[in-house]
């Protein structure tokens, strides 16, 4: 049985984050200096830059971080970027990606807020910790408890295509709705259009339930969100329609 090739944008993701990952697992000075400009930290952080809501989507934690995100790639992308055609694939991957980031930012502020007025600190209190805990998580250390917690949400680094790759999982499921996908451990196919809504529905439940696994679900949901508003905008300005883009 012979598999198509690889489209080339696909291709090319493969590439770029492979070689990435490579370089920064060889090198741990590299990773630490990957990690800390091309990270996404958040707005208020001495860490961040503009440019990381890019940059973030070609880092990840670890090689199996990488290998999931890579093989939903090549499962769903593939057919995606086929029927999109290369460039708008590219722009719905980025897009996707950019969403993911800015929705996590929301979900930051949110969260601080609510460590901020549960500590009682003053806004010169908070830009001591943006300040002082951006120089100890540099170090590989934090402070204890809730104010550990605060510190985390600052100064942490969000990496990965997660996002992004879960607004490819949206799309193939919005156009390809009834096409069976098989899960790992689940003898019998799935549709696709279930298979979108019960991941969607589980990143809400662990993000809003604030379960402690050092993954992003909000950036998940944005990414899905990103997908969702693109496609529904280009089906308004013709560009997709009867299942076929243009």
């Amino acid at each position: 049985m012979r598999f198509p090739p690889l489209p080339p944008v696909i291709k090319n993701l493969l590439i770029v984050n492979g070689l990435i990952w490579l370089v920064m697992a060889i090198s741990p000075s590299i990773d630490d200096t990957f990690s800390r400009l091309l990270g996404l930290h958040y707005i208020s952080s001495p860490g961040f830059n503009p440019a990381q809501l890019f940059t973030h989507m070609f880092l990840h934690g670890g090689l199996t971080h990488l290998f999931f995100n890579m093989f939903a790639l090549v499962m769903f992308g593939g057919v995606i970027e086929r029927s999109m055609g290369s460039a708008r694939f590219l722009g719905y991957y980025i897009t996707c990606g950019l969403v993911a980031a800015l929705v996590q930012m929301g979900a930051y502020a949110v969260a601080i807020n609510h460590y901020v007025n549960m500590l009682g600190m003053t806004p010169a209190d908070v830009a001591l910790l943006e300040e002082q805990g951006w120089e100890l998580i540099r170090t590989g250390y934090n402070y204890v408890g809730d104010i550990g917690e605060l510190n985390a949400l600052i100064n942490g680094t969000m990496v990965g295509a997660s996002g992004a790759i879960y607004g490819v999982l949206l799309a193939f499921g919005m156009l390809f709705p009834n096409a069976p996908v098989y899960i790992f451990f689940i003898p019998y196919p799935v549709k696709a259009k279930w298979l979108v809504i019960g991941y969607g529905v589980l990143e809400l439940v662990q993000g809003l339930g604030g379960v402690a696994d050092n993954v992003a679900h909000f950036a998940h949901l944005g990414g899905m969100i990103g997908g969702i508003i693109l496609i529904i905008w280009w089906k308004r300005k013709g560009v997709f329609r009867n299942g076929w883009f243009f």
